[in-house]
């Protein structure tokens, strides 16, 4: 009964953070933002890994600050990293986590280059590219591997030839 309890509560919260996320797409990003900082209230610092790595990648996106939006890209990636370290009671969320990494360094990358950070932008892009193989062969897939290589080409055109993994990489 609790174990579905718990099922209930997390159900519930992913439902708050893709409404807020349909907000955002919608085009009401103040909106999004402003449900997605109650949430981020009320899960707290220390709730579930799952959910805070989730919401603050989204909450990223509502930023208008570029240096705000690297603090929650890395408020990100510092819960997926909880996910997948050898936490037993938080295992459960390690898959969904690893899938993630992908999009989590690119968004870094990303942040970094807005705020003229090439170094870090490349470090961040060479780590969405090495973990992109845990990305599934769909759509999602593709546009996050798209993405990595635009934003390669991007840092190859402005910066030092091609980085330290050489041109971008096509599909086959």
């Amino acid at each position: 009964m609790a174990e579905r309890q718990e099922q209930a509560v997390s159900d519930a919260v992913m439902t708050r953070i893709g409404q807020g996320v349909l907000l955002h797409h919608a085009g009401d990003r103040e909106e999004a933002r402003g449900r997605f900082l109650d949430l981020w209230a009320e899960i707290g610092e220390d709730g579930d890994p799952l959910h805070r790595c989730t919401l603050a990648h989204y909450m990223a996106d509502t930023q208008d600050d570029p240096a705000d939006e690297l603090a929650w890209d890395l408020r990100a990636l510092s819960a997926a990293e909880e996910l997948t370290h050898d936490r037993p009671a938080r295992r459960d969320g390690a898959p969904a986590a690893r899938a993630l990494y992908p999009s989590l360094h690119l968004n870094l990358a990303a942040d970094y280059v807005k705020l003229g950070r090439s170094d870090a932008a490349r470090t961040h892009l060479y780590r969405a590219r090495s973990a992109a193989d845990a990305l599934g062969d769909d759509s999602y897939g593709d546009g996050v591997r798209a993405a990595i290589d635009r934003l390669e080409a991007r840092l190859a055109d402005g910066g030092p030839a091609g980085g330290p993994w050489g041109p971008p990489r096509r599909r086959p």
